[in-house]
């Protein structure tokens, strides 16, 4: 009965009102404001006992170092004020308050104090992690740790080989590129970074290949060059069995999209759970599908349901790794033997061979994936081949070169595409695809060293 007693408060965000009644004579936010102070529960709080808060957040600045945010759970704190910190492992040490931020809107503010309920940013605490409990070192009580989702795929971060080095990117070197992954373990708890044998090398692990993608999405952005390689699940050995991660997964389609749907998670060896059609022409559908089955479904999901269904999923537990290949490429690819800008009459020659991913005038090196191979086997070619030209004209002999517009791949789409021997070369200004080894030769030495 307590839930059918709600208020109704007409709003309109364009308009900046909310009213009592639809035809009410409020012009302000006032009413929405005072409804939500007169119905929703104070927060449960002392601010009468020593100070206690949970770092749920954490931000950086290149002025004060970290900045650990959340809401205070007890006490007061101000500035200048010694606290203790104790991590998740139960291990203590001192810190001292250097700053209270408060939040006013999208801006911090410099406070006296702070008190139980409110949400703030202190600075002067020495690398502070995601559920540490600051506290009154006079009552040391630590909070329940806040529970993170281990990682379920790794990737290899490394420093760019490519001959176009340092012409579209600002950091390129592994110094730089260590910093900042360093500086995202700060504050993106789900990260994982394991440095390698090789110092231009490192393993990076998160929550899925979306969680990767916006990293490396926000690295370009801010002048980073690097390749990334193939997304890989992390298995796990228990009784000696292997055994993967599992999602659950769960995705809000129309109706008229249900088939499609299914048929694409019924490949990728997902297993439904349940369906539940909501009767207003949608279905929400249940799935546990292996982590590996969702490596570049989000863009084949958007595309299969022309953009309008919703999808979610969580770490659901680690299980048997089902057999068989899931997604993947069956198709070999068309490998350039050059380096110099790609032309037309050598890209006409090679649409017989398969699909393109560069059009004329791109520029293209040795190495470097220019489409995707008609066989199931790789195929060196030369984009830059010209036509060669004489002083010998005859009507009606030059032919129209018509070609067909080339695959443009975005990230998680070249995330997917890329095999184990593969990169995705990362810039600023472009994504290209390449062979992790540049050279024709080094390629065949390796595949007869493997083969034997």
């Amino acid at each position: 009965e307590e839930q059918l007693d709600f208020p109704v408060v007409y709003t309109s965000a364009t308009l900046g009102f909310a009213r009592n009644e639809p035809d009410g004579p409020e012009q302000d936010m006032n009413v929405l404001f005072e409804t939500i102070v007169r119905q929703v529960a104070a927060p449960d709080v002392d601010p009468e006992g020593p100070f206690q808060m949970q770092v749920i957040s954490l931000d950086y600045s290149s002025y004060v170092g970290a900045i650990s945010i959340g809401r205070i759970k007890r006490g007061v704190v101000t500035p200048g004020m010694n606290v203790t910190v104790i991590d998740p492992e139960g291990r203590t040490r001192s810190g001292r308050i250097n700053e209270v931020l408060g939040f006013h809107g999208l801006t911090r503010e410099a406070r006296q104090s702070a008190s139980a309920g409110d949400i703030v940013a202190l600075t002067g605490i020495e690398t502070p992690r995601i559920s540490d409990t600051l506290c009154a070192p006079t009552t040391v009580e630590a909070l329940p740790p806040l529970k993170v989702d281990e990682p379920t795929v790794s990737m290899s971060f490394e420093v760019s080989d490519s001959p176009f080095v340092g012409r579209e990117g600002q950091f390129v070197t592994s110094r730089q590129l260590a910093e900042r992954l360093e500086r995202e373990l700060i504050h993106n708890v789900a990260l994982r970074v394991e440095p390698t044998d090789d110092p231009k090398r490192f393993i990076v692990s998160g929550r899925g290949e979306l969680h990767l993608s916006i990293l490396i999405e926000n690295m370009r952005r801010e002048g980073y060059e690097l390749s990334v390689g193939r997304p890989k699940v992390i298995m796990k050995e228990v009784d000696g069995a292997l055994q993967e991660p599992y999602e659950q997964l769960t995705v809000d389609v129309p109706t008229d999209y249900q088939g499609a749907v299914m048929e694409r998670l019924g490949n990728r060896r997902g297993t439904l759970v349940e369906m539940v059609p909501d009767g207003r022409g949608r279905v929400r559908l249940d799935y546990s599908i292996p982590a590996r089955g969702l490596i570049g479904f989000r863009t084949e999901f958007l595309t299969a349901t022309a953009g309008m269904g919703l999808l979610y999923h969580s770490f659901a537990k680690y299980g048997p790794v089902k057999p068989g290949q899931i997604g993947g490429r069956i198709n070999g690819v068309l490998i350039s033997n050059g380096s110099g800008k790609a032309l037309a009459y050598a890209l006409f020659s090679l649409q017989e061979r398969g699909r393109l991913f560069v059009g004329h005038g791109d520029e293209v090196y040795e190495g470097m994936i220019v489409g995707l191979h008609s066989r199931d086997n790789d195929l060196v070619v030369n984009p830059l081949k010209a036509k060669q030209l004489t002083n010998i004209r005859a009507a009606g002999s030059d032919e129209n070169l018509l070609l067909t517009p080339p695959i443009r791949f975005d990230l998680e789409q070249a995330l997917e595409f890329i095999a184990d021997d593969e990169l995705v070369e990362v810039t600023p200004a472009a994504i290209r695809i390449r062979k992790r080894m540049l050279k024709e030769n080094d390629r065949k030495r390796d595949s007869r060293s493997q083969a034997v």
